[in-house]
């Protein structure tokens, strides 16, 4: 997934990546992803006059704790996967440019542009946030820990507001 920039713009290189990466070195140390399968990667590549574009979609099956009851939930994600890149501009260039509003080029200073990082940090941001077995998941006891989809337990629901909590006792005999 690497390209040689100047010739990829300067020819107009038109050029199709479909590939399988392993990202489970992404996900190390998290715990609540459980298991992911490869990064299915589906770009299409092309070269313009001073920039380069990438447009695409990026497939994942992975398999992650359910937020309330921590239970392992199975996901397809698909992401769309849209870039522009540019060769960065020489110093004088960029003195010039200070002065400009922020474009939506990513400006890259190497002769190569390798998008595994692009396509890593496109899939850790659109990772979903707080996935669900279920939409009525009662989740875990907030006492015991009792998952409470599967089991009713004995813990007491009963809800005191912590502003009276010190008044509770007042009139005990």
């Amino acid at each position: 997934m690497q390209f040689h920039i100047q010739e990829t713009m300067s020819k107009g290189l038109k050029t199709t990546i479909d590939e399988e990466l392993d990202v489970s070195d992404l996900f190390k140390g998290r715990q609540d992803v459980y298991r992911t399968g490869p990064l299915h990667v589906m770009l299409q590549v092309t070269g313009h006059e001073g920039f380069i574009e990438v447009d695409g979609k990026l497939a994942i099956d992975l398999e992650l704790a359910c937020s309330r009851c921590l239970e392992p939930v199975k996901d397809h994600t698909v992401i769309r996967f849209s870039e522009v890149f540019k060769r960065a501009a020489s110093d004088v260039d960029r003195d010039e440019d200070m002065e400009e509003e922020e474009s939506d080029f990513i400006e890259v200073d190497a002769d190569r542009l390798d998008l595994r990082p692009y396509v890593e940090e496109a899939l850790q941001l659109f990772m979903p946030f707080a996935p669900l077995c279920s939409n009525d998941c009662k989740g875990l006891c907030q006492t015991c820990g009792q998952n409470l989809n599967e089991h009713t337990c004995s813990c007491s629901t009963e809800k005191i507001d912590v502003r009276f909590a010190a008044l509770k006792d007042l009139f005990k005999e």
